[in-house]
């Protein structure tokens, strides 16, 4: 009966929701799973997670298998943090997901089972990827030569700005710098609006490449 209150308040979320026992077996898969990965609920009923969804993490390394972390997790009774995780679609399509877990421990049955909340940050991804890419060609052409003689001078940037050019120069996106910061991404884009006018620049690649060939950061 628990469970299946659960699955009832689960089936229309937003998020892309899966729930799988502690062997791994997909218990239950929403109406946004079936959007977002391609499968029917009856498809994937029964299934392995890894077995349908052959996930890797940002390394290429498979995340998705039998003795996978998070279900030593969940055998633990351990906090599992977000991770970002590449899957396979049933149309053979990779895209990538960002997944929170939560652990539901039905008394009744004394078994648990995982809820997956997963949704799409592809797009997201490839930007920052982009964006990495850019920033290496800078470093690269920064160091060809030093023309920071010839610019301009500049008002001078806080600690918190300059520290914010460097995540960025790390290739760290919006949110964790926002997070490691303690920041709303809302004050980050703030800070962001500041450094550009005080650097003359437009966007966060110009300003960090700007910062770089000024010897800032």
């Amino acid at each position: 009966m628990l469970e299946r209150e659960l699955f009832a308040l689960l089936e229309n979320t937003t998020d892309a929701v899966f729930v799988v026992s502690e062997q791994g077996e997909i218990r239950f898969w929403n109406k946004s799973a079936e959007q977002l990965f391609g499968y029917s609920a009856a498809e994937a009923s029964g299934k392995t997670c890894f077995a349908l969804l052959h996930g890797t993490g940002a390394m290429g390394t498979d995340v998705c298998h039998e003795h996978c972390s998070v279900l030593d997790c969940i055998g633990k009774g351990s906090q599992i943090p977000n991770f970002d995780l590449n899957v396979t679609t049933r149309a053979g399509r990779r895209l990538w997901v960002n997944v929170s877990t939560v652990i539901f421990d039905n008394q009744r049955t004394a078994q648990r089972l995982l809820i997956h909340l997963a949704h799409d940050i592809t797009e997201q991804r490839q930007q920052d990827e982009v964006f990495r890419q850019v920033l290496a060609l800078s470093k690269e052409m920064s160091a060809l030569g030093d023309r920071a003689s010839n610019k301009s001078p500049v008002q001078p940037l806080s600690v918190q700005e300059i520290e914010v050019l460097k995540m960025f120069a790390a290739g760290s996106n919006s949110s964790k710098i926002a997070k490691k910061l303690g920041i709303s991404t809302q004050t980050l884009r703030n800070h962001l609006h500041h450094i550009n006018q005080k650097l003359r620049t437009h966007n966060r690649l110009e300003a960090v490449m700007n910062a770089m060939q000024r010897k800032l950061i």
